[in-house]
């Protein structure tokens, strides 16, 4: 199985995400000591070109520059400052994309590197690209404003490469917030709340077209130092992001806690003991993978109630509509109307 780091590893350059997060705060007037305040980081630390923090240590700074800023726009703010963004040869890969879906599928493949803290997953069906949103760490509270940023990342990013602003619908899992406007200025106003999972869904055949910037050598070499540097990185994800990708892979098999922990190479309660520490418990990694499925299944595939539960291994009809009343808050019939309405 992949390798993976703990949330607790120094393994993201404090040049990067981080360096994005605290100018935003700094030119907000905020100072840097509250900003550190609790992250075990100190900000002539940060300045030294080797500096590396932890995720969870990046999470602990993204959640004080929330509260510190209290501002309805920081998340949006943020996300224009992160893609391309300056990370070494993977920024400069996605600049150098050949298309739109190139640089979707590099945001994904280098995802440890560009956005460390979340687990995007593109999905493809003859029609569309969808841009799904996992949490890769544990994000409790800031979820909702790291994925406001994410998704406006990427908006810009497309918007640089193609040089246009891009019809994108977003599909967001929470209630409409009273700040709405912001998202209005930053997304547009293709808006769905309150949805299953957090998704953005954009028509194939805008991505086909091959950016400016485009340079096919530039971007075999630029391709070749990216994956150096991933491969040189202790893992390919956080251990909660290596569950969730193995429990949606063998959902077929329905894969229970003491399997997948010996497939990791760990005791139960070792694995438990880990999976906690990052915030996400075994039960809640395979809701999402249930969810994932699921969603992915009836808007990609245009999957019957009946197939989709077949893909889930259940093959009671009451069992399937309480199991998707509990992850989406909505029966089969009424998830496909809010879909296809």
């Amino acid at each position: 199985m992949t390798d993976w780091f703990d949330a607790d590893a120094r393994v993201i350059s404090a040049g990067y995400q981080p360096a994005c997060l605290i100018d935003l705060a700094l030119c907000r007037g905020l100072d840097s000591h509250r900003l550190m305040r609790g992250s075990g980081l100190f900000y002539e630390d940060l300045l030294l070109p080797d500096a590396v923090i932890s995720a969870r240590q990046y999470l602990k700074l993204v959640d004080n520059a929330r509260q510190l800023l209290g501002a309805d726009d920081s998340s949006f703010l943020l996300g224009q400052r992160l893609l391309p963004g300056h990370f070494g040869p993977c920024s400069n890969l996605l600049l150098l994309a050949d298309s739109g879906l190139q640089a979707l599928q590099d945001l994904v493949q280098f995802r440890a590197i560009l956005c460390p803290l979340l687990s995007p997953r593109l999905v493809l069906d003859e029609h569309h690209a969808y841009l799904y949103w996992v949490d890769a760490v544990g994000l409790g509270r800031n979820r909702q404003f790291l994925f406001e940023a994410s998704m406006t990342a990427v908006t810009a990013l497309l918007r640089t490469l193609m040089g246009a602003s891009l019809p994108w619908e977003y599909r967001l899992a929470w209630g409409e917030p009273r700040h709405v406007e912001q998202y209005w200025v930053h997304l547009g106003e293709r808006l769905r709340f309150d949805a299953p999972v957090t998704c953005m869904r954009l028509p194939r055949e805008l991505l086909v077209t091959a950016p400016q910037s485009a340079s096919p050598m530039l971007a075999r070499i630029t391709r070749q130092q990216a994956e150096l540097a991933l491969a040189a990185m202790p893992g390919q994800g956080t251990l909660s992001e290596v569950v969730f990708a193995a429990l949606y892979q063998q959902i077929r098999k329905r894969v229970g806690l003491e399997q997948l922990a010996e497939q990791l190479g760990m005791s139960p309660a070792t694995f438990k003991r880990r999976l906690q520490r990052d915030g996400a418990g075994f039960q809640e990694l395979l809701d999402r993978a249930h969810t994932q499925l699921a969603m992915e299944l009836y808007q990609g595939r245009g999957y019957s109630h009946e197939q989709v539960a077949a893909s889930l291994q259940i093959s009671d009809r009451t069992n399937f509509r309480r199991l998707l009343k509990r992850l989406t808050g909505k029966s089969p019939d009424s998830l496909r109307v809010w879909l296809e309405s």
